[in-house]
């Protein structure tokens, strides 16, 4: 009988320190790294939608009504200052030369005979200068048919590449009518909107955004290799938006950017007094980013939070979370909404220190 008693005993304490064992192996297995989001003086780098643009773009229109007698480029071509592109039908314009011409031959011819006459007193000084008038009204018109048979040709103003040839051989061009659009891409200018803060910050710390030497990343998430310069802000905000148009000039030696394309301007932010978490922090819901906040009593909460920049491991927070907040360091994907932990307190300086930053 006591030897059954021992060994229920014996069992009963082998029990009591198994179980004991496991709560400590789980309190252990429940600690997690937690630290405090920090504010600080930094800059980030932050994306801008862009639309760029060639730095000379202009629409080609006829100049005169006819039909489109020569095409003499391609769409997509690269073209030369003064390089023919297009001659609208010159016949009537060359008819119109002709006819100037021999009004003024025959303005000459009177103005001679007319002369003549004045110098032997037969007609008047006055008859003489109405001559000279009337000769000098028909090379006026000589001159302004001429101009208009130039009109037929049409001529590239400046080197660049031609865009979309709507009309074909033989269309009726009417005056003012699009014949083609001509870009120079020898450099492009990307326009960006920026916001009234962020402008300020912007214009009233340069030690804080270093230079104005801008990046463009490409609609297909890749760099441009050259680097840009904001150059231009314009005067005014847009009302609605509350946005400043910035400008940036990008080089293109290798014709990569064309006119219309769009891409993201990536300038240098600063920002004063910015709630700064590290990025393993956090985690995503449906492009929300989440923390988890422990409080007073050891208890995750999950709280969503808004993120207005980002740094190399680090995420600059709008809003969600404040400074005294206790927030999970590591582990975020062990947990879940309303477990309670046993934790690692570490100071955000010292978290900070083992990832990238630029601080002032």
């Amino acid at each position: 009988m006591n030897k059954i008693i021992l060994a229920t005993g014996l069992a009963a304490f082998l029990g009591l320190t198994s179980c004991s064992d496991k709560k400590i192996e789980k309190e252990e297995a429940g600690k997690f790294a937690v630290t405090n989001p920090v504010k600080i003086d930094t800059a980030f780098t932050k994306e801008y939608v862009s639309q760029i643009r060639s730095v000379k773009n202009i629409e080609i229109r006829a100049q005169e009504k006819g039909y489109l007698q020569d095409i003499y480029v391609d769409e997509g071509q690269y073209v030369k200052a003064g390089q023919l592109l297009f001659r609208i039908m010159p016949k009537i314009y060359e008819a119109e030369v002709q006819k100037a011409e021999a009004e003024t031959q025959a303005a000459s011819i009177e103005l001679q005979n007319t002369k003549l006459l004045a110098d032997k007193n037969i007609v008047s000084k006055n008859e003489q200068a109405l001559a000279q008038a009337k000769l000098e009204h028909a090379k006026a018109e000589a001159a302004l048919a001429k101009l208009h048979l130039s009109f037929t040709e049409i001529r590239a103003p400046f080197s660049g590449t031609i865009d979309r040839i709507p009309k074909k051989l033989g269309s009726l061009i009417d005056e003012g009518e699009l014949l083609t659009s001509l870009s120079d891409n020898g450099q492009m200018f990307a326009y960006f909107n920026v916001s009234e803060p962020e402008y300020l910050d912007y214009q009233t710390n340069i030690k804080g955004r270093g230079d104005s030497n801008v990046t463009l990343l490409l609609a297909n998430n890749t760099p441009l290799q050259y680097k840009g310069k904001v150059e231009v802000i314009e005067s005014e905000f847009d009302n609605e938006t509350g946005n400043i148009a910035f400008r940036a000039r990008f080089p293109n030696p290798d014709k990569l950017l064309r006119n219309g394309e769009t891409g993201k301007v990536l300038l240098t932010v600063p920002v004063k007094n910015a709630l700064i978490i590290p990025q393993k922090a956090t985690y995503e819901i449906q492009d929300k980013k989440y923390v988890f906040v422990v409080d007073s009593q050891n208890v995750v909460k999950s709280r969503e939070i808004a993120i207005t920049g980002e740094l190399p491991d680090l995420y600059v927070v709008q809003n969600g979370i404040a400074e005294n907040d206790r927030i999970l360091l590591e582990g975020v994907q062990k947990v879940k909404d309303g477990d309670k932990i046993g934790f690692d307190y570490q100071k955000p300086q010292d978290v900070l220190s083992h990832l990238k930053l630029k601080a002032e």
